[in-house]
């Protein structure tokens, strides 16, 4: 039984689900789901990730984690982890770089929070044969650390989806995911049945709210690691630095938009990141924070269009092609400007690199 038909059974037999549980299926139903039995990244899948069109974008935030580490006193040991580290680029580009400092490396315990099967072997084959070797943890509230942390998440916060609530002529319902009567994946609206925090802005009706729970966890779980060990959790994600409407919810498959309810589990299924409610469940936790850059000045700040010269000098044949993958990372209508950087920090004990005013 497919996951499609699962889900049909599923919500006929207990009612339309939250978008938020169906996101959750779509891409870790242990059978059928993307992340879980399928996931395809790259120019050939259904979606490439910035680490995957430059060498430049891991390297850089492999020197951004080797700057931080020094601000925080080069302690002798401390944790890199990167939370869904997708094939294992971003994370081979940063230790390549790192190099440059050998005892940012000797120091390095290097922690990796993957459930999925598929591309943890992925990862260790991409880390083979490396100075520093991964161990994996399946999740990032699993683990214990026992010193500093270095944090790295790209393009996680689009993978914990939000609940949606709709504002209508009556007032509010939450957005469902249900069956219509000749057997299709349908949304509908169903009475709110939780509490959930109403937006301070006014809404027309038909707009959609959407509430990051889990985005907010993740949140808080960084503001606690870095507040009881010290270090920093850097967020790098395509969304929004603002409360505001919309509905955010997309799927894609080789590039292209599908609809969301099309192809549960074989397409990739997402929503924006939240950083406003990201940044603030950390700061109640305790840690401080910066604000959001966009990606295309965060990198600039690190030093991406020097790293993209001195690449094109040694290249010549390969300068045009470096440019556009410069372009494609920075530019304010590509990457530049709907990525976001953000950083959790141990409060009042770090200025962190690429955040400085």
């Amino acid at each position: 039984m497919s996951l499609r038909d699962r889900l049909v059974r599923d919500i006929r037999e207990s009612g339309p689900i939250t978008v938020a549980d169906y996101v959750t299926r779509c891409l870790h139903d242990p059978q059928d789901g993307y992340y879980a039995t399928r996931p395809k990244l790259g120019a050939g899948g259904d979606f490439i990730t910035a680490p995957l069109i430059s060498q430049m974008f891991g390297e850089l935030i492999g020197l951004w984690a080797v700057e931080t580490w020094h601000r925080l006193g080069a302690p002798d040991r401390f944790h890199v982890i990167e939370v869904g580290p997708g094939d294992g680029t971003l994370m081979s580009d940063a230790l390549r770089a790192a190099h440059a400092d050998p005892a940012f490396i000797q120091a390095t315990d290097l922690v990796l929070i993957e459930p999925s099967a598929p591309l943890r072997d992925a990862q260790a084959r991409m880390l083979a044969n490396g100075d520093v070797e991964p161990r994996w943890v399946r999740s990032l509230e699993g683990f214990e650390p026992d010193s500093p942390v270095i944090l790295i998440a790209n393009e996680v916060l689009d993978c914990l989806p939000a609940r949606q609530y709709v504002r209508t002529d009556d007032g509010w319902a939450e957005r469902r995911v249900g069956v219509s009567d000749d057997g299709e994946l349908v949304f509908g609206h169903a009475r709110i049945v939780d509490r959930f925090v109403k937006p301070e802005f006014e809404l027309v009706p038909g707009q959609v709210f959407e509430v990051a729970g889990q985005q907010a966890v993740f949140g808080e779980v960084c503001g606690r690691l870095v507040g009881e060990h010290g270090g920093a959790a850097l967020l790098i994600d395509y969304g929004r630095d603002r409360p505001e409407a919309g509905d955010t919810l997309q799927a894609l498959v080789r590039h292209e938009k599908v609809d969301p309810l099309s192809r549960p589990g074989e397409a990739d299924v997402t929503m924006w990141a939240d950083f406003p409610m990201v940044l603030n469940a950390a700061l109640k936790i305790g840690a401080d924070v910066t604000g959001c850059r966009g990606q295309g000045d965060f990198l600039r700040a690190l030093g991406i269009e020097t790293r993209a010269t001195r690449l094109a000098e040694a290249r010549p044949d390969a300068a045009p092609v470096i440019g556009r993958q410069l372009e494609r990372l920075t530019a304010a209508d590509q990457m530049g400007q709907l990525f976001k950087a953000a950083c959790v920090f141990s409060p009042r004990t770090l200025e962190v690199p690429g955040f400085e005013a």
